[in-house]
Parts: C-alpha cells; sequence; structure tokens
C-alpha cells in the first residue's frame, strides 16, 4: 500500500458513509402522489342492473372473436403491424431515459492521464532540483465526482423518467387494443360488403325476371313499354351497385392487408356475416373497474405520477447542490522513472452550490411544473368520464339494436311476401305493375338496412371489448401467442357468453 493511501481512504469511507446516512434520512421534497378523486358511478346510468364483477374485459380476444379466419387475421396484425412495432422502440427510449436518470444516484467515476513536455529554468541555468532542463511529467488518477440526492431531485426525476416509460407501455397495449378493434371492425364490414353484393346480384335477378314478363306481355300486346322501361330503369339502378360494391371490397381488403403490415391481396373469408356468433350475455363489470382495465386511464394515470414527480424536481432546485469530488494517482516526472521516483496524488473536494437570483426562472419553473400537473389530472378526469360514456353507449346501442333488427326482419319478411304475391297479381291480370316494381323496389333498401343493422351488432360489440379494456389480464406475448380456448380460465366465461 503506496504511503498516505489508506488514511484518505478511511476518511473518504468516513465521508461516504455520512452523506450516504445524510441521503437516507431526509425524503425527497415535493409532493407523493395521491390517485385523484374520480366521479365513479356506482352503476352505469342506463343499466343499473350491470353490477356484476365479471366483465368481457377479462376474456382475451379470441374468447371474444372465435371465427378462426378472424383470428389468424388479428394475430398476424399483433404480430407485423408496423406502428405496434414502432410503439416497441417508443418503449425502449422511455426505459433507456429512465435508467439515465437513474444513474445519477450513483457516484459518477473516470480516469485521467496526463503527459505533457517542457523546460525549466533557474536564473537562466538547470534547475538543481531537477534532472536536466527538460522535463516530461505524466500524471495517471482515477477521478470521481457524485452529487448527494439531499433533496430528492435526482430520485424525482428517476420516479418520473419511469412513469413516463410506464405510460409508453400503456400506450402500447392501447395501440394493440385499437388495433386488434380495428382488423375486427373492418373484417365485418368486409364481410356485410359481401352480404350487400350477393343482394345486390340477387335483386339484379329479380328485377330482370319482371323485365322478361314485362316484355313478354308487350310482345303479346298487353302491355305498355311504359312497363319495360320503368322495370329496365329499375334493374340498371340495382345493377350499378353492383360494381361500386366490387370496388368498396377491394378498399376494404387494401385497408386489412394495412393494419396486417404486408402488401394488397385477397383477404380469406369462409363464414358470412349472418353466421358470426353474437353474445348472448354482455357482463360489463362495474364501472370503477375500467380505472383499471383501460390502457387509455393506466396511461393517463403514469403521466400524472410523472407530473406530479416533476414538482419535486422544480422545488429541489431551490435548495443548495451538495457535491463530492475525489481524486487518487500518481505523477512523475518522466515516463522512464513511472516505478520509481513517483508522487503520490489524492483529494477531495465536498462542495455547496446554489442558487441566489435567477431573475425569476427557478419560480417560472416551479409554477410550470405544476400547472402541468394540474393539466394532467384533468385529462385523467376526463379520460375517465369518457370511458364510463363509451361502455354505457355500447350497451344502449347494443339493447336498441336488438329491438332494430327485430321490426327490420319482419319488414324484410313481409316485403318479400308482397313482391311474390305482386308478381303473381300481375300474371294473373289482378294486378298492375306498379305494385310488382313498387314493392320490389322497396325491398332492396330494407334488405340492405338489415345488414347495417347486422353489422352494427357485431361493431357494438368490438365497441364495448374496446371501451371496456379487454383483455387487460394479459400479456403481451400472450395476445402474440393467442390461441382459442388456450387459457383455461375464460373457457366458462367464454361459454356463457356465447350460450
Amino acid at each position: 500500500m503506496l504511503p498516505g493511501i489508506l488514511p484518505i481512504k478511511v476518511r473518504l469511507s468516513w465521508l461516504a458513509a455520512l452523506l450516504l446516512l445524510l441521503n437516507a434520512c431526509v425524503n425527497p421534497v415535493g409532493p407523493d402522489y395521491q390517485r385523484p378523486e374520480i366521479d365513479k358511478p356506482a352503476s352505469l346510468p342506463h343499466h343499473p342492473e350491470q353490477t356484476e364483477t365479471k366483465s368481457m374485459a377479462d376474456l382475451p380476444w379470441w374468447g371474444v372473436f372465435r371465427d378462426k379466419t378472424l383470428q389468424q387475421l388479428i394475430k398476424s396484425a399483433v404480430a407485423n403491424n408496423y406502428d405496434l412495432r414502432a410503439t416497441v422502440q417508443r418503449i425502449e427510449q422511455s426505459d433507456a431515459l429512465a435508467r439515465q436518470a437513474q444513474s445519477q444516484l450513483f457516484p459518477q467515476i473516470g480516469y485521467q492521464v496526463g503527459l505533457s513536455n517542457g523546460k525549466n529554468s533557474y536564473f537562466g541555468m538547470a534547475a538543481p532540483f531537477l534532472r536536466g532542463e527538460s522535463v516530461s511529467p505524466i500524471v495517471t488518477a482515477l477521478n470521481m465526482s457524485w452529487e448527494l440526492d439531499i433533496w430528492g431531485r435526482i430520485r424525482r426525476s428517476t420516479e418520473a423518467g419511469y412513469a413516463d416509460m410506464l405510460a409508453s407501455q400503456e400506450f402500447r397495449r392501447g395501440i394493440m387494443l385499437s388495433l386488434v378493434s380495428s382488423v375486427a371492425q373492418a373484417y365485418f364490414e368486409l364481410l356485410q360488403l359481401e352480404l350487400r353484393l350477393a343482394i345486390a346480384k340477387k335483386t339484379t335477378q329479380s328485377f330482370d325476371g319482371s323485365l322478361q314478363i314485362f316484355t313478354q306481355r308487350l310482345q303479346f300486346g298487353v302491355a305498355s313499354k311504359l312497363e319495360t322501361d320503368r322495370a329496365l330503369s329499375a334493374k340498371a339502378q340495382v345493377a350499378a351497385h353492383i360494381p361500386d360494391l366490387e370496388r368498396q371490397i377491394l378498399v376494404k381488403e387494401n385497408q386489412i392487408n394495412l393494419l396486417l403490415g404486408r402488401n394488397s391481396g385477397t383477404i380469406k373469408r369462409d363464414i358470412g356475416l349472418l353466421q358470426q356468433e353474437l353474445p348472448v350475455q354482455i357482463p360489463a363489470g362495474l364501472p370503477s373497474a375500467l380505472l383499471e382495465r383501460r390502457p387509455d386511464l393506466r396511461q393517463a394515470e403514469q403521466q400524472l405520477i410523472a407530473a406530479n414527480a416533476r414538482i419535486g424536481v422544480a422545488r429541489s432546485l431551490f435548495f443548495p447542490k451538495l457535491g463530492l469530488t475525489a481524486i487518487l494517482g500518481r505523477t512523475s516526472l518522466e515516463l522512464s522513472g513511472f516505478t520509481a521516483g513517483t508522487s503520490n496524488l489524492y483529494g477531495a473536494f465536498l462542495s455547496l452550490a446554489g442558487p441566489i437570483f435567477q431573475g425569476g426562472m427557478l419560480m417560472a419553473q416551479h409554477d410550470q411544473a405544476i400547472a402541468a400537473y394540474a393539466q394532467a389530472e384533468l385529462e385523467y378526469k376526463q379520460a375517465a368520464l369518457n370511458a364510463f360514456k363509451e361502455v354505457d353507449n355500447a350497451l344502449i346501442n347494443s339493447e336498441k339494436l336488438s329491438e332494430i333488427k327485430k321490426q327490420q326482419t319482419i319488414a324484410t319478411e313481409a316485403l318479400e311476401d308482397a313482391v311474390t304475391v305482386a308478381l303473381e297479381r300481375y300474371v294473373a291480370g289482378k294486378a298492375s305493375y306498379y305494385e310488382v316494381l313498387e314493392a320490389q323496389q322497396q325491398l332492396y333498401p330494407t334488405q340492405v338496412a338489415l345488414t347495417e343493422t347486422e353489422l352494427m351488432q357485431r361493431t357494438v360489440i368490438i365497441q364495448l371489448y374496446k371501451a371496456l379494456g379487454g383483455g387487460w389480464k394479459f400479456s403481451d406475448q400472450e395476445w402474440l401467442e393467442a390461441e382459442a380456448g388456450k387459457n383455461v380460465e375464460t373457457t366458462t366465461d367464454e361459454g356463457k357468453m356465447h350460450e
């Protein structure tokens, strides 16, 4: 051990221990986070019976969307969507920033080596206490600097950094849930377009049959050209929908492929819209549970936590910074004599530096941090209010759409009978062609409206699942490795919902 090194190491150790004790005894300045009070309804306004703790949100997405083709599309989207993959890099950045902030809690240790060359003289002659006129001193040393986080500036910065990182994770989960919802929505819209195309083709054939009857009667002189012209016009109007629907189908396929992160191509569909299962029971759970389930609410709360921590950072700047700097090394007059004739170099410096006058900058930073927290709190409360509204709206839509579908089904079936009866009466000479055309022209938009309702009934399930924060219990990896029926715990709930 070099002479003099042990005493300085002992003194530094005692000093470090004292500073660590001081650091542990002082709480960081600034308010500790407390979740703000949210006006949570005990039950949903229009559905007071929704008081179960069970929720559709407890199910994985493959437990809600049971079409095997749709499941494969969603799995592909979750694995390959570029927007979702970009969120991973966002999380990595946030994590790195949090670790950067935390690193300031520890001493920063480095090294330095110095080599110089020069001449010295003593009244024009070489200094007697140096060997010759030319000297090349060399210095090697380890240096350490450490800011003691007495007021909690670094701890609050670390707290804010990790809250930002968690917020970015919730942002990714929100993007993932939105992606699943978007794929399911686009897929059902594609199936509805296919159904509308089939109806348009069938209606065109129906008008074509009427046109043939009118043409035959015209040839036999028992009908006028007005009848055939009206029938031809009605047929052409519906037939014009066919290429437009085919165009919309291709555009919808492109939309789905974009969500899947791949180039344009045909989207497989094995089951029609009407064969898609609708849940019999739609448990929404307690409204208060949304705060723990919805990723956008969890993200907003983490942003609130970060804003709260930054108030502490701003307050800590009013207090002096306590720093410790130390150096330990050797110095030699000649590189060749580094092992002999060297001297030890060591020292420690304790600094205290604080603001006196900053022109109001520190107070402005503090005011900005408080305002940012107030903004984040209001945004959190607004997000919670919006969440309750979305769930209630989805449940209202589900209930009313069932009633709408019931009446539309009655109207469609009645008009189908009317078309058949009108044709029979026309052929028998008991009705005019107006009755036939009117019945056919009324049937087509009624059938289309029914397909819209069928689509909306499935859309509302998507909206409710998203509004509830669906799949919140499952990790990102489980979402990627999704397999219907894989999770045993969800089997009972899935069966009840679809029974």
